[in-house]
């Protein structure tokens, strides 16, 4: 039978963060089909309908707040399957760097066009 093999330690805190992020993902997903896709109908949304949801401090924080628990949960997910592929040494060093370093610039150009899109000076 075949082994069992996984970068996360059971009961980790990384463990622990991705469920807690792919549970929070579920909720927000469904909040966006049910909002965009069943109360707004495709030919209903604009530019403007969207901007003016933007500027609401609750839909704006949901929204960062997604981009942010998206860009852990998927980056993290990456980087383990490929600690789980057997990646070590320099290369897992240079992919763990590349991986943290785009996620900086991902969640920086996130905020920018959030405020933007909200009204506010982009960053």
């Amino acid at each position: 039978m075949a082994e069992r093999y996984s970068s996360f330690t059971p009961g980790g805190t990384m463990w622990l963060l991705q469920r807690i992020t792919a549970a929070f993902l579920i909720v927000v997903l469904a909040f966006h089909f049910f909002l965009l896709h069943f109360v707004n109908h495709a030919d209903e949304v604009s530019f403007i309908v969207s901007a003016a949801r933007m500027e609401t401090l609750s839909y704006y924080s949901l929204m960062i707040l997604f981009l942010v628990t998206a860009t852990f949960h998927g980056v993290n997910g990456v980087y383990n399957a490929l600690i789980n592929q057997g990646l070590t040494g320099r290369k897992k060093q240079a992919v763990k760097t590349t991986l943290i370093v785009a996620s900086v610039v991902l969640i920086v150009q996130g905020v920018r066009t959030a405020n933007a899109w909200a009204g506010g000076v982009p960053l």
